[in-house]
């Protein structure tokens, strides 16, 4: 850890990367203590005020404060991000590492399995998914889990692949090792940089596709605060009152970005054809 730590420290937009995301993921944890109103507060006489000191970043159309709605759709957007990234990483490596390391006829079935997934575009098959469990978080995780699963199985069998036929695996098997231990001690240890590296760019990915969800009305209903229900709350303002739209985007888009970097910061500290 430490190596990868120094390694990272070299690029200083993965530093920055995760420096922001950091700060977001800590502003998430503290919304209650650090949002100055409660995020459902109603306040029809302050409706539609712009940015002032009392309202950091004003209110909406039914004058609750969008500072507070920020903070506390933080947790939301990154709760349905890392949820759905933990359940398709998780459930990708048993499905991944069961048919990369025995192969034959169960590594044919799960990969014809996945190429059927993956025939579906991913927004298509994350709509029908999201109508067939309906609105709320917990449903728009699972619809997003889900259609992640193949690509990471994909994933890990190929990284598997890589290393399967090592001595170091041939030692483990002649020592009577079991198969879980083999796995566990030998095999995961070597092929979990290229799954951390997809899983931090998943994160970003997913807040994205689960605002464009929530925009279109299937994923995150109002008046839960969620970035991209912010969005789809705001947009007959656009022209009057753009801060309403523009605030909650460029949240989302600064989250994207610091993801991608830390991602890309590291994919190189990772690579040891990269290492200084």
């Amino acid at each position: 850890f430490v190596k990868i730590m120094k390694q990272l420290s070299y690029n200083k937009g993965a530093m920055r990367g995760g420096i922001i995301f950091f700060l977001v993921f800590l502003a998430a944890v503290f919304a209650p203590v650090l949002a100055p109103y409660d995020y459902a507060a109603i306040s029809v006489k302050e409706r539609l005020t712009g940015p002032s000191a009392a309202h950091l970043f004003g209110t909406d159309q039914m004058g609750r404060d969008i500072f507070s709605r920020i903070l506390y759709g933080a947790r939301y957007s990154l709760t349905i991000g890392i949820g759905s990234v933990a359940l398709s990483t998780g459930l990708g490596i048993v499905f991944g590492a069961v048919s990369g390391y025995y192969g034959g006829r169960i590594d044919n079935i799960i990969m014809r399995v996945c190429d059927v997934i993956q025939s579906i575009p991913g927004l298509i098959l994350n709509i029908a998914l999201a109508c067939a469990l309906g609105p709320g978080i917990f449903n728009t995780i699972l619809a997003l889990g889900f259609e992640g699963i193949a690509g990471s199985a994909r994933l890990m069998r190929s990284s598997i692949l890589n290393v399967r036929k090592m001595e170091y695996l041939e030692a483990a098997s002649i020592g009577n090792c079991s198969d879980i231990r083999i796995m566990a001690r030998h095999v995961f240890p070597n092929t979990f940089a290229p799954m951390l590296v997809q899983a931090t760019m998943g994160v970003g990915a997913r807040i994205m596709m689960a605002a464009s969800m929530s925009y279109i009305g299937i994923g995150v209903q109002p008046p839960i605060p969620e970035w991209g229900a912010m969005l789809a709350d705001s947009r007959n303002f656009l022209m009057e009152y753009p801060y309403m739209c523009l605030i909650p985007g460029i949240c989302i888009m600064i989250v994207v970005l610091s993801l991608n970097l830390l991602g890309d910061g590291l994919r190189d500290a990772l690579d040891p054809k990269l290492k200084k």
